[in-house]
């Protein structure tokens, strides 16, 4: 679920440098923006044709997993009020039974059926109403979320809901899974120094134009302005970073993050205002920055340790931001030579 900026560093001085790159694509999905760079490409294939390969592979994982097309087969699934069993997709199979293995290990506060709260506060395809809803429409709400309700059988291909009235949001790992999708373009033809970026999300391999790991920068969660809080470099690696400080509402003074705890009904009020983690893939790093956003710093840091993850919390003090790096996070950004 993260709408956080983080700025792509490639070592590159100014912008005319970063035309240099033989493949460089970019434009718009999953309402946000996607971004692709290759250092290198091999013999014989075209720009043209990679272009039409991934944007293609963007349009198929559009169709199937966005809640804003009303005929995706998500939204489809969305809109049915059959119970029974469901045919499905391979990879909304694959997307949903990690979401569950993600839901299981933190206890609910990762859950894709929160989709019926995301809309009640104003943060899913519908017109944003920055308005609190009532405590009655969220209780009435919270008894149809639950990530039990969903059952996914994974060799036969199917879904089933328990209860009537449950919904799926896959914004908090469906563009993990398209950067991972992306990148398997690329692994295909050949392609061995990539960065594949979706709203902030992250695959990385190879090298850059200057033979260097990539340099990514995390951005300060400040809501005034653009800031850097650090650079990392980094390389055959994913990752994702999940934020509360760019969506959110106020009313009468108080502020409401998109952050959704599924197991409240509400928007999470403490300290941590960003969580970034590394993995092997960009699904796994996505889904993991929202559970552990969820969490808070505490209780996110203690699961975070106890999953051997590599994590960077980045919490409000009265004193400024500070860091809280897990050792595997430490270990992994260590200042390339």
């Amino acid at each position: 679920m993260s709408l956080i900026l983080v700025f792509l560093l490639s070592g590159c001085a100014n912008n005319a440098s970063v035309e240099k790159y033989p493949f460089n694509f970019s434009g718009p999905t999953m309402g946000t923006s996607f971004s692709v760079k290759a250092s290198h490409l091999p013999k014989g294939v075209k720009t043209y044709r990679l272009e039409i390969l991934v944007q293609k592979r963007l349009d198929e994982i559009n169709q199937r997993m966005s809640t804003y097309i009303s005929d995706s087969e998500i939204s489809v699934i969305n809109s049915s009020s059959n119970t029974g069993a469901t045919f499905i997709s391979p990879e909304l199979a694959k997307v949903l039974f990690q979401a569950h293995e993600i839901s299981e290990l933190s206890a609910g506060a990762f859950d894709v059926t929160v989709a019926p709260l995301v809309n009640l506060w104003g943060f899913g395809p519908d017109k944003m109403i920055y308005q609190a809803p009532t405590e009655t429409e969220i209780q009435q709400l919270l008894k149809v979320v639950g990530y039990q309700n969903l059952i996914i059988n994974t060799r036969l291909l199917s879904l089933s809901k328990s209860i009537e009235g449950a919904s799926i949001d896959l914004s908090a790992l469906a563009k993990g899974y398209a950067v991972d999708e992306v990148a398997n373009v690329l692994d295909k033809q050949g392609v061995t120094d990539y960065m594949v970026e979706i709203g902030g999300e992250l695959s990385l391999k190879g090298k850059n134009l200057q033979g260097k790991n990539w340099h990514i920068a995390i951005e300060k969660p400040n809501t005034e302005k653009r800031e850097l809080q650090r650079v990392v470099a980094i390389t055959d690696i994913a990752m994702a970073t999940s934020g509360d400080y760019r969506n959110y509402f106020e009313q009468d003074g108080k502020r409401f993050s998109h952050t959704l705890d599924p197991r409240t009904g509400y928007p999470v009020t403490h300290k941590l205002a960003s969580v970034t983690v590394l993995s092997d893939t960009t699904m796994k790093a996505d889904a993991w920055a929202t559970a552990l956003m969820v969490l808070g710093p505490d209780e996110g840091y203690k699961l975070a340790e106890e999953q051997n993850l590599a994590v960077l919390f980045i919490i409000k003090t009265d004193q400024g931001f500070v860091e809280h790096a897990t050792p595997l996070f430490s270990e992994q950004t260590k200042v390339e030579q």
